[in-house]
Order: C-alpha cells, then structure tokens, then sequence
C-alpha cells in the first residue's frame, strides 16, 4: 500500500472512530477547561455515557448533574439516574463537573454544565440523538446547577473556532429533584459566599437565583421536592413553580409528604420495582415532551 493510501486510510478510520458513540468517561474540552486551576482529575470536567439498548432508544438525552453541596458528587444522584434513564430508552451522560471545595465557584462550575448539554448536541447525530431533545436532571446543588442553565442559557458563538462553542447550551427540559433555588433564605446561612465568593454583587446573586430569571422562553420543567426536606425547604420548589406561573412557562410541581433530603430514587442501587414514585410521574411527563414513546 502507498503512503498515501495508507494515509487516506488512516484518515478515514479517524473519522469513523470521532462519530462512533463513546463507552467512556471523556473530557468536556481537549485542552485545560476554562478557569482551570490545575491539571489534576478534579481539574477536568468529564461526562460519562449510559446508553440505552437499541431496542429501546426513544433517541432522547438527558445530562445528569449529581448533587452534594458543590463539595461531592453524590453517585446515587449520577450513576443510579443514569441507568433509570437508559433503562426506559434515553441516553444518559453524568456529568462531572468541577467543585467548590477545589476552589470553584459556581459562574465557572456554570461553564461545565454549559459545555455538557453543547457536548451532546454537537455530536448528536453521530450518536443517534435527536439535537431538539437534550435534558438536563439535577439534585440539590445539581439541582441548582440544571435550574441556572436553564434559565441563563445561551445560542452559542457562531464565530467560536471550537464547533462545540458554536451550538446552544440550552437543555430542552429540565427535571429538578429537591434543587437548592434560594439564597434568601435562613436555613443555610452563607450560601451566597460559599458559591460566588466573598462579597457576591446583587447583580451576581440575581444571575444565579434561577426563580428571578425563569422567562417564557425557558424550558419545560419537572419539579418535585419532599415536604419534610430539612435539607433544602420546600419553599425552593414552590418559589420557582410559582415563577414559572408567572411567566407562563410550562412546568409540572409534585410534592410528596415523606422523604428525607438527597433520597435520590429512594434506594442508593438503581432497582426498577422499587425506585421511588416521582421516577413513574416524570416518565410520564416525559412522554408529554416527546422524550419518551407514548
């Protein structure tokens, strides 16, 4: 074989393996991620993909954001979601995004979230996805995280060198499991510093109260929340359902009296006979948006 032949072979065993789906974790960016602050794992956002059996696949994506404080990433809010969705046929990609214990704050772990759902959508029909039916799902702090992009989203930079910076960051739905929306409040005293650093401006801390920026442009919405959540009150849901009333944003609120904060499916091994009601009430609703078949 010719050097150039070899080469066109070469070549073209590239693009194949670019456009075939990935089995696992990957980078978010080739290079250093925005504001990186080191090389190390905790540098480096990742998501990981969960594929659903052909048979199966409605062609959906959701990102799974777990959640944690910003501190952890919970695995029953990542990996036990993830195998929920592609067990009832949608791609899955836990996303591992960057902490505030390693010295991030939340407008840089934004950029994570950010760049998952472009991620995705960029590559979208090289794997199979439908690019109009990306989510997001995100508990607690993830929670937050899921909220804020869907309300601070952007259609990309059409001028951007890097393809992916080309496409939106918009997640088509967004699933809330006991998302952490308020800084308001008294029952977690310090959330402002701890997240946006010291002495956030009032314009910051406006940019990441998801509940002041829910417009009728911002996606569909499954809220729900235990009503004895200590952990994150239930005020959170209600103040956000309550904004997309307002603006007549489509959503879905489900409040269920018992549970204890971060109960994630209810069990912390995905069981499908045993996972907690809100997964069968959100199937639901995703059948409603398109995610799954009717």
């Amino acid at each position: 074989m010719s050097r150039l032949a070899f080469g066109i072979v070469l070549l073209f065993a590239s693009a194949t393996t670019a456009a075939e789906k990935p089995l696992k974790p990957f980078p978010l960016w080739n290079g250093e991620a925005p504001g990186a602050l080191g090389k190390a794992e905790k540098d480096i956002p990742t998501l990981t993909p969960y594929w659903p059996d052909p048979s199966k696949a409605t062609g959906a994506a959701i990102i799974v954001a777990p959640g944690g404080g910003y501190n952890v990433l919970a695995a029953h809010e990542g990996e036990a979601y993830a195998k929920w969705l592609s067990d009832i046929g949608i791609a899955a990609f836990v996303l591992k995004y960057r902490l505030v214990k390693d010295g991030y704050l939340v407008p840089v772990i934004l950029q994570d979230a950010a760049r998952s759902v472009r991620y995705v959508r960029a590559n979208a029909k090289e794997w199979g996805i439908d690019p109009a039916r990306i989510g997001m799902i995100g508990s607690s702090a993830g929670g937050h995280l899921s909220a804020t992009l869907s309300t601070k989203y952007d259609s990309g930079n059409k001028e951007a060198k890097d393809p992916i910076d080309a496409v939106s960051s918009r997640p088509d739905v967004t699933i809330l499991c006991y998302a952490f929306i308020l800084f308001d409040r008294d029952d977690k005293k310090g959330r402002q510093e701890r997240f946006l650093g010291p002495n956030p401006k009032p314009e910051m801390i406006t940019a990441f109260s998801p509940a002041l920026n829910v417009t009728k442009e911002t996606p569909p919405c499954f809220i729900w929340q235990t009503v004895e959540d200590p952990g994150v009150v239930v005020e959170n849901a209600l103040v956000l359902a309550e904004a997309y009333r307002k603006a007549g944003a489509p959503f879905d609120l489900h409040l269920y009296q018992k549970g204890r904060h971060g109960i994630g499916l209810g069990f912390k091994e995905y069981d499908r006979e045993k996972i907690h009601a809100w997964t069968r009430d959100c199937e639901f609703w995703l059948k409603e948006q398109g995610f799954l078949k009717k």
